[in-house]
């Protein structure tokens, strides 16, 4: 057993010695048998959110409605879930009463996939209902029950399917996949939000070419934002051989595919619910991208991208024009490794400076000469040296 399970074991232990059953749930059970990273436990308990809080002295209110309770325990978090049964779902996201039970079986019956259905014991006993192990070991995503009834409960889950063929590398059982295919139209009524998570997870993964097919085959693609009717671009995204890419650089790529003006952009992400700081950084990675189609990189466009924008902009450049190596990108990283400075703070030069110097206040003008400097430095005319600026910037001005 791994250490984050290790030490989330005295809290099952302390759950148990109160006379309650408490075991290890969902993914990270599932990552424990693929042998993946595991971060956090999730725990599912026979005891009510109060009869945890009695428990357990450091308790947060997380989603107590829903039978959640964070358990502060040896400078730890833990979410500890009650054994529940959840009545019809509304808006084909959330179930419209949730009710506390005792039997373990009857809350994983509730789950979305086998694969997720299995429980630990504090011992590493799996207790496995639903043949999770199974499904996992044929890299099998099936619903727990009848696909229909899972995804009218809660159609994000067929999103999820999808960002799972991602990750894990894992096929969509027949019958899952044809529930999918009739129902797909749910997801209308699911919160971008949500949808932009999952598509997130999805580009994150290793497989996420064939997640992406999965999109256009089931028609899923009609209910993502501002991807309804651009079959073609989805398929000319997965025309690219786009392994290397991150994240980051597949929202580049994939509105470099859909054409969207420059004036659009921003638009395009915020009706995905982006974060405005991600939305500049794609920004600026377009930016550069259609900048490197017409020229290479000089010197000032380096300093000003900075590395880790110039980078993602060469990889893309790299990937849509079908070059193999980065050897140009190696090229650049040694010439920005090389610059005299880095950043504008890092010039022995400030507009205060200025000011004294010539004797005059504040302006446009300041801008200007600091601009001027910059690119003097960068261009290696002259060194990073107060006095030496101040000489040259002199003579220019004399002349």
């Amino acid at each position: 057993m791994k250490r984050p399970f290790l030490a989330a074991v005295p809290v099952l232990e302390r759950l148990e010695t109160a006379g309650f059953e408490a075991y290890f749930v969902g993914g990270s059970v599932r990552d424990f048998l693929l042998n993946k990273e595991i971060n956090d436990v999730d725990i599912a308990t026979s005891a009510t959110p109060e009869e945890v809080k009695q428990i357990f002295s450091k308790t947060v209110d997380i989603g107590i409605e829903h039978g959640t309770v964070l358990v502060l325990y040896q400078n730890e978090g833990y979410e500890i879930t009650t054994f529940r049964s959840e009545a019809a779902y509304e808006d084909f996201r959330r179930p419209k009463e949730v009710a506390f039970i005792r039997s373990l079986t009857e809350d994983l019956q509730r789950r979305d996939f086998t694969m997720n259905a299995i429980a630990m014991d504090k011992d590493g006993n799996l207790i496995d209902p639903f043949q999770g192990q199974k499904s996992i070991m044929n890299k099998v995503i099936q619903t727990v029950g009848r696909a229909e009834d899972r995804f009218q409960e809660d159609a994000l889950r067929m999103m999820r399917a999808v960002r799972f063929v991602s990750q894990l590398s894992f096929k969509i059982e027949e019958e899952t996949l044809n529930a999918l295919k009739e129902l797909v139209h749910l997801l209308e009524h699911i919160a971008v939000e949500r949808k932009q998570t999952e598509f997130d997870k999805l580009l994150c993964g290793v497989n996420r070419k064939q997640a992406l097919e999965l999109i256009l085959q089931t028609n899923m693609y009609s209910y993502l934002p501002g991807l309804s009717s651009q079959e073609g671009a989805i398929k000319l995204v997965l025309e690219y051989e786009h392994e290397r890419l991150n994240p980051r650089e597949m929202w580049v790529l994939l509105i470099f595919c859909l054409k969207v003006e420059k004036k659009d952009v921003e638009e395009f992400l915020r009706d995905w619910r982006i974060r405005l700081k991600e939305i500049r950084e794609i920004q600026l990675i377009l930016h550069y991208l259609n900048k490197r189609f017409i020229t290479s990189w000089s010197t000032y466009d380096l300093y000003t991208a900075t590395k880790d924008i110039f980078v993602s902009s060469e990889i893309l450049y790299l990937t849509i024009n079908n070059i193999k190596g980065n050897d140009t990108i190696q090229h650049y990283i040694r010439l920005y490794e090389g610059l005299p400075i880095k950043d504008r703070t890092e010039m022995d030069l400030t507009g205060t400076d200025l000011m004294a110097w010539f004797n005059k206040s504040g302006g446009p003008w300041v801008k200007e000469l600091l601009l001027k400097a910059e690119q003097a430095i960068l261009d290696g005319r002259i060194t990073n040296n107060k006095k030496i600026i101040k000489e040259w910037l002199m003579e220019c001005n004399h002349n």
